[in-house]
């Protein structure tokens, strides 16, 4: 008899996690064991792990069929490693969860549930944040100035945690860019979606992956990949200066031709107005700098990520594999 469960894909971004994969592999089988209306994948893609990561994950595929695992040549960040996790999903929908378990996976549950209800995107809303009180305030003015910015509807305080429809996956299967922000991605589509909250966990082993410098990267991407606000300030900003600029020459004509005014030598005024003039010019020189760079590294077309090792894989979607273990490149469907 044909096996008429939906089948949920589990995506599980990886980097240097070798004490949580094992327990972060436990606990979504049980959750799954007690869902029998419910089959699974797990897809694990290791961003080039330098510890005993990917030495665990082998253990487990072999032992399990249902882990498919994805190993980067490099480390190409975690936005891009979770695009491949979902272009890769063959499930009637997917779960991304992380490694260190802050996000509850006995979570997953309540987010089929609201999936059966007919929502194609379910998110968690983080209530409480195990974070510095600087570093939490920090997070929560990014999230409601990325917010304002955007033309799309992005949830605030809303995380990684999340549910999306094999609706979803298809549109994602489209995306090809260099440098992705899917949180704003998958909000930006649209369909039905819906938040619940939740508390994050505590990690309780190995250290966080994600340090101020990477935050600021990720913070970086979802300003520029979700919203032209950088550019029309840069450009309201110089219409406003030009426009002070001209005033202010106006003024100085006015004064010396109607009023007979002999005006000092303004050295230190000028030498301020052109120091203002220039710092200005090199910051948005600096924020279209930020546009083009990124359409650059799009239209370069490179085959990334690539690929060094798959398990328990099917060939992935539009990538080209090279099998380290086999020497030899297959071309993915």
């Amino acid at each position: 008899m044909l096996d008429d469960r939906a089948k949920v894909s589990v995506l599980i971004p990886v980097y240097n996690e070798d004490m949580n994969i094992e327990r972060a592999y436990a606990e979504i089988v049980k959750v799954f064991d007690a869902l029998p209306d419910y089959d699974y994948e797990i897809i694990v893609t290791d961003n080039h792990s330098t510890d005993g990561s990917f030495a665990l994950l082998r253990e487990i595929a072999a032992r399990d069929p249902k882990v498919r695992v994805i190993r980067f040549a490099r480390n190409y960040g975690y936005e891009r490693s979770l695009l491949v996790a979902y272009q890769s999903a063959t499930g009637a929908c997917a779960v991304q969860i992380d490694c260190d378990l802050q996000d509850p996976p006995e979570l997953i549950p309540r987010m089929l549930e609201l999936w059966r209800q007919g929502h194609q995107v379910v998110y968690g809303i983080r209530e409480t944040l195990a974070e510095g009180a600087i570093m939490r305030a920090t997070r929560r003015m990014f999230y409601r100035v990325i917010a304002a910015m955007s033309e799309d509807d992005l949830p605030v305080n809303a995380g990684e945690f999340r549910l999306v429809d094999a609706r979803i996956l298809t549109e994602l299967r489209r995306v090809d860019d260099t440098s992705p922000y899917l949180r704003g991605l998958i909000s930006s589509m649209g369909f039905s979606q819906v938040g619940f909250e939740y508390v994050r966990r505590l990690r309780t082993a190995g250290e966080s992956k994600f340090p101020f410098r990477a935050m600021l990267s990720l913070a970086v991407d979802g300003v520029l990949n979700h919203s032209l606000v950088p550019l029309r300030l840069a450009s309201a900003v110089g219409l406003l200066v030009g426009c002070l600029t001209f005033l202010l020459s106006l003024g100085y004509v006015i004064g010396r031709l109607v009023f007979g005014q002999n005006w000092p030598a303004g050295f230190a005024t000028t030498t301020l107005l052109l120091l203002m003039s220039i710092s200005m010019n090199a910051i948005f020189l600096g924020v279209l700098g930020e546009y083009l760079g990124r359409i650059f590294m799009q239209a370069k077309h490179r085959p990334t990520p690539i690929i060094e090792h798959t398990l328990n894989m099917d060939q992935p979607h539009h990538r080209l594999v090279f099998d380290a273990d086999r020497r030899e490149s297959v071309i993915g469907r």
